[in-house]
C-alpha cells in the first residue's frame, strides 16, 4: 500500500484545492453586489426573489439571492402559500439532484468553516462528547425554530417571524448583521440585545470552528438536515465497490466527520467533500451511476 501513498496524497491534494476553488467562486457569485459593501445597504434587485441553494444570509450587503431557510419562515404561515411552496419546492429540487454536495461545495458558511478548521490548534477534536445525541440537533432547531414558531405565531403584518433567522443563525450575524451595524450607522443605533446575543453564538461557533470541524453543519444547521434526508437518492451520491473495498477504514480515518464510508457512504451526515473518494488506496468509492 505504501506505493500507492504519494499518489494518493497529490489526488488529496489536488482535489481539495478544486474544491476551494469551487466554493470561492461561489461565494463570489452569491455575493457580488459590491456596492452593497461600499453603501452599507441590502441588494434589493429582482434576483433576491430567488432562493440560493446554501445558506447565505439574505441581508448580506452583497447577497444576490435569498437563503431557503429564511424564505421558508417568512411566509410559512402566510393566507397564500405560493412562496413557502416555492421556497420547499427548490429545497426538493436541490437535495433530489445534489443531496448535500450543496454543503460541501456551495454553502459560504461551510467555505468559512474550512477555513478556520485549518488554523493549527493545540488539540483537534474528531467528536464532542454525546456526539450521536448532538447531530440530532439540527432536526431540532429545523423543526421547533424554521416550521413550528414561524408556522404558529405571526407578526403585525399576519406573517411568520424568522425565529431561526433571529435568535440562532451566526450566517447572518456574520454576513449581514455585522457588516451592516460596520457600515451604516443607524444601523448601529439600533443594534440591541438580539445582536450582541447573536455576537455570543457566532463567536462561539467561529471559535469551535478551529477546533472541530464544521460544528454549524453538525449540529446546527437546519438546511443541511434538509438535504441530508436526500442524501440516499439523490443523483450525486457514493457507491462502494464491494470487489475492490477492502475495509481498510481509511475512508474514515481521512473523514474529518467520522463517518464510516464504506459502511455508509450515503450516510445524512455526510457534505460530499470527497475526502474519502480521493483517499481510498483501492479505488472502491464511486459516483452512483445512472443510466
Amino acid at each position: 500500500m505504501n506505493h500507492k501513498s504519494p499518489s494518493i496524497a497529490k489526488k488529496r491534494a489536488h482535489h481539495n484545492r478544486f474544491r476551494l476553488i469551487v466554493q470561492a467562486c461561489f461565494l463570489a457569485l452569491s455575493n457580488g453586489y459590491i456596492k452593497g459593501f461600499a453603501r452599507g445597504q441590502i441588494f434589493t434587485g429582482a434576483s433576491k426573489y430567488l432562493c440560493l441553494p446554501g445558506m447565505n444570509c439574505y441581508s448580506c450587503p452583497g447577497a444576490l439571492g435569498a437563503c431557503p431557510i429564511g424564505s421558508l419562515q417568512a411566509t410559512l404561515n402566510a393566507r397564500e402559500y405560493k412562496v413557502s411552496l416555492y421556497v420547499v419546492g427548490l429545497m426538493v429540487v436541490f437535495g433530489t439532484l445534489l443531496g448535500r454536495f450543496v454543503c460541501g461545495f456551495l454553502c459560504p458558511f461551510g467555505l468559512v468553516q474550512d477555513l478556520l478548521y485549518k488554523i493549527p490548534f493545540v488539540k483537534k477534536l474528531r467528536s464532542l462528547p454525546g456526539e450521536k445525541f448532538l447531530r440530532y440537533l439540527r432536526f431540532f432547531f429545523l423543526v421547533l425554530f424554521v416550521l413550528i414558531l414561524p408556522a404558529f405565531i405571526a407578526d403585525f403584518m399576519g406573517l411568520g417571524e424568522p425565529w431561526f433567522c433571529k435568535w440562532i443563525c451566526p450566517v447572518g450575524t456574520l454576513e449581514g448583521g455585522i457588516p451592516l451595524v460596520l457600515l451604516n450607522s443607524a444601523m448601529r443605533g439600533a443594534a440591541g440585545f438580539i445582536f450582541r446575543w447573536k455576537l455570543v453564538i457566532l463567536i462561539i461557533t467561529l471559535f469551535s470552528s478551529i477546533m472541530i470541524y464544521r460544528p454549524f453543519c453538525r449540529y446546527v444547521c437546519p438546511l443541511g438536515a434538509i438535504y441530508g434526508a436526500f442524501n440516499k437518492v439523490s443523483f450525486y451520491r457514493f457507491k462502494i465497490d464491494r470487489s475492490k473495498c477492502t475495509k481498510c477504514s481509511a475512508c474514515q480515518k481521512i473523514c474529518k466527520l467520522n463517518i464510516p464510508v464504506y459502511e455508509k457512504p450515503n450516510s445524512a451526515d455526510c457534505i460530499r467533500c470527497g475526502d474519502c473518494k480521493a483517499a481510498c488506496p483501492e479505488g472502491a468509492i464511486h459516483l452512483q451511476q445512472w443510466t
